[in-house]
């Protein structure tokens, strides 16, 4: 049995046209010089191979730029960290529970 969507409102519709305009994002080295984290890490934040995150960081022919996507990641890590204190326990949940990740994380 599929359920009804919910109808949108205009401030839901305005919200979403900021959304979509919205140009969040922050570059791996940007993300590195804030957070410690490693490669290995940031690859399976930007769910990438470490391959991938490596070229991020060379130069020349050798360098790949991340994905407008990979950029996103990282700003939307970046805020949860910097402001997990202050997130509703709820919202966090419902943030995690797609991946199981709620169930280890002391909220």
């Amino acid at each position: 049995m599929m359920n009804t969507p919910r109808k949108l409102a205009q401030r839901e519709l305005d919200l979403i046209q900021k959304l979509a305009n919205c140009q969040l994002a922050m570059t791996p080295r940007e993300f590195e010089a804030k957070w410690d984290v490693t490669r290995v890490q940031m690859a399976a934040l930007c769910n990438c191979s470490l391959g991938s995150v490596k070229r991020w960081f060379k130069s020349g022919r050798d360098y790949t730029a991340p994905n407008h996507y990979h950029l996103r990641y990282l700003a939307i890590t970046d805020l949860i960290l910097e402001y997990f204190d202050e997130i509703p326990p709820e919202l966090l949940r419902s943030i995690l529970k797609s991946q199981g990740a709620a169930n280890n994380l002391k909220i």
